[in-house]
């Protein structure tokens, strides 16, 4: 099993390597009076680590509320 899994990632670290391979054009991003000027490749990856993020921020919140909400209310003695 460690194999098809050791497979799978090679496969994997290979497409990103093709992906950045063929995507280093310089591209610029404007936003508000700041310019950024960076590869499709990096802007791409930073992107989606930023979703990451924020999508892991949004689950964490949405099982704090369902658990709360599940919870039976305190009894005071």
């Amino acid at each position: 099993m460690k194999m098809i899994y050791g497979f799978i990632l090679v496969v994997l670290l290979g497409a990103v390597g093709l992906f950045v391979l063929q995507n280093r054009d310089e591209v610029t991003l404007k936003y508000l009076d700041r310019t950024v000027t960076t590869t499709v490749a990096v802007l791409i990856g930073a992107t989606y680590g930023v979703g990451m993020i924020t999508g892991w921020t949004v689950l964490g919140f949405l099982r704090r509320s369902i658990h709360r909400v599940s919870q039976p209310p305190a009894r005071s003695n």
